[in-house]
C-alpha cells in the first residue's frame, strides 16, 4: 500500500493505538531528499567531533581533570541523543518509512527528555567545577575528586530517569481515536500529547513541572555560580588573570546559550503559540536536538589549547 494511504488512513479510532506515522516536515515532504543532506552532514559532525573529543580525552594525559571528565560526560550524552533520533530521521528522508509502533514512540520520547534532563544536570555540574575552580582553587582537587565526579553524574542519571519515568505511562492512559499522525521526525511529547482525544491536563502540568524544575532549578544554580564566579573575577588584581579566569568560562555559556534557549522558545511555542506556523516549532525541536552535540565539540576543542593541539596533531597522523 503506498505511504500516502497509509498516512490517510492513520486517522482510525481505538484507545490502543499500535502505530503512529512520523511527517517529517509537513508540506516539505517532496523536498526531504534535498533536506536530508544538511541533516546527513550534521549527523556526520556529531559522530566525528564527540568520538574524536572523547579519544582525545582519554588518551592526552594533560586532560584528566574534572572539566574534561564532564564534558566526556557532555559528549556521551549528545552521542546517544544522535543516535536515538537520526537513524530515524534519515530512514523517512531516503526510504519513506514514517510508521513507528506506539510502545517504540513511547521508549523513543522517554530516552530523549531523560539525556536532555541529563544534559542539563551536566551543565549544573560544569558551572560547579568553573565554581570551584576560580573561587576555591586550592581545594579544587580535593573537592572534585574522581569520586565525587562520579556520584555527580549517578545523581544526574538518577534525577532524569526518576522524572521521566511517568511521562510514558501518563501517555499511555490516553485514548488516540483521531489522527496517529505526529507532525514530528521524532516522538516529541507534547505532539503526542496533543493528539490524545481525552482531557490532557495532568500530562499538560507534569509536564510543565518537571520541565520547571529540572531546567528552572538547574539555571538558578548556573546564574549563582556565575555571579559568584563574576564577584571572583573582578577581585583580581591583574587583567590578564581576569580574561584568563572568563576565557575558561567561555565555551561552557556557549554551550548553555546553545541547549537552553532554543529549547525554551520551542516549549513557549507549544503551549502559548497557537497562531506560530508549525514548521517553525518543528525546526526550533530539531535545531535543539541537532545542534547542540555538533557545536559543542566544535566549541570546546576551539577554545581548549590542549584539545585544540592533540586534535591537530591527531589528524596530522602523528603522536604525542
Amino acid at each position: 500500500m503506498p505511504q500516502q494511504d497509509n498516512l490517510s488512513g492513520s486517522n482510525s479510532t481505538g484507545t490502543d493505538p499500535s502505530v503512529f506515522f512520523l511527517a517529517g516536515i509537513p508540506g516539505l515532504q517532496a523536498l526531504h531528499p534535498w533536506i536530508s543532506i544538511p541533516f546527513c552532514s550534521v549527523f556526520t559532525l556529531i559522530l566525528l567531533g564527540n568520538f574524536t573529543l572523547l579519544y582525545v580525552i582519554k588518551t592526552e594525559p594533560s586532560l584528566q581533570k574534572p572539566m574534561f571528565y564532564f564534558l566526556a560526560m557532555l559528549a556521551v550524552i549528545d552521542l546517544i541523543l544522535s543516535a536515538i533520533t537520526m537513524p530515524k530521521i534519515l530512514s523517512i528522508f531516503w526510504f519513506n518509512s514514517r510508521e513507528i509502533s506506539f510502545n517504540a514512540c513511547l521508549v523513543q520520547m522517554f530516552f530523549l527528555c531523560s539525556f536532555f534532563f541529563m544534559e542539563s544536570a551536566v551543565l549544573l555540574a560544569m558551572a560547579f567545577d568553573r565554581y570551584v575552580a576560580i573561587c576555591n582553587p586550592l581545594r579544587y582537587a580535593t573537592i572534585l575528586t574522581n569520586s565525587m565526579i562520579g556520584k555527580i553524574g549517578l545523581a544526574a542519571l538518577a534525577r532524569a530517569v526518576l522524572l521521566t519515568v511517568p511521562l510514558p505511562f501518563l501517555l499511555r492512559r490516553l485514548p488516540y481515536c483521531g489522527s496517529h499522525v505526529i507532525p514530528h521526525f521524532y516522538c516529541e511529547h507534547m505532539a503526542l500529547v496533543n493528539l490524545a482525544c481525552a482531557d490532557t491536563r495532568l500530562n499538560n502540568d507534569y509536564a510543565i513541572t518537571i520541565a520547571l524544575f529540572i531546567m528552572g532549578l538547574d539555571l538558578i544554580f548556573i546564574s549563582l555560580s556565575y555571579i559568584k564566579i563574576l564577584s571572583a573575577v573582578l577581585s583580581m588584581a591583574s587583567k590578564e588573570d581576569q580574561l584568563k579566569a572568563l576565557d575558561t568560562c567561555g565555551s561552557h555559556l556557549c554551550a548553555i546559550f546553545v541547549l537552553y534557549i532554543p529549547g525554551g522558545i520551542s516549549s513557549l511555542i507549544h503551549r502559548f503559540g497557537h497562531h506560530v506556523a508549525p514548521n517553525v516549532n518543528i525546526l526550533l525541536a530539531h535545531f535543539n536536538i541537532l545542534f547542540p552535540p555538533m557545536l559543542n565539540p566544535i566549541m570546546y576543542g576551539v577554545k581548549t589549547k590542549q584539545i585544540r593541539d592533540r586534535v591537530l596533531l591527531l589528524f596530522r597522523g602523528k603522536s604525542i
